[in-house]
């Protein structure tokens, strides 16, 4: 008898804290369970939207900045989707166009994502331009390939 009535209160603590969570003005027990599963699916469906969005963006994301940080030297940040050889590429650019790296970060978990200082006499519109140039190669390469 006592242990029935232990499972009870149990069951009651437990509807009430999912009455809570999901914020329900309802009594019965069939009510509470049912606006439970409603909230979790109107959860599931905007965790599905939100991995839609960030998949969109990952693989839509494109940006090139290059500013002028003082006399002779330039900031240059990327971001772009991740791409095979993409780093080696963007270096190549700053050899040939005779740029020193003097500190640069790079990141590739979910995107390719680089930071670079760089001492140059180059104008900033130009290495944008050909920074630009090589990430459109290489994104003509991953649609060929």
């Amino acid at each position: 008898m006592a242990c029935k009535m232990h499972r009870r209160i149990a069951l009651h603590k437990k509807l009430q804290i999912l009455r809570t969570l999901t914020k329900s003005k309802s009594v019965k027990k069939r009510s509470i369970i049912m606006d439970a599963f409603l909230y979790i699916y109107k959860l599931r469906l905007q965790v599905e939207a939100i991995k839609k969005e960030y998949q969109y963006l990952i693989t839509h994301i494109q940006e090139v900045q290059v500013e002028k940080l003082g006399t002779g030297h330039l900031v240059v940040r990327i971001t772009c989707k991740k791409g095979e050889h993409l780093l080696v590429s963007i270096l190549e650019v700053f050899e040939e166009m005779n740029l020193n790296v003097l500190q640069a970060r790079v990141t590739s978990k979910h995107f390719f994502g680089m930071e670079a200082i760089v001492k140059t006499d180059v104008d900033a519109s130009i290495l944008n331009e050909a920074i630009l140039k090589v990430i459109q190669r290489q994104t003509e390469k991953r649609c060929t390939t």
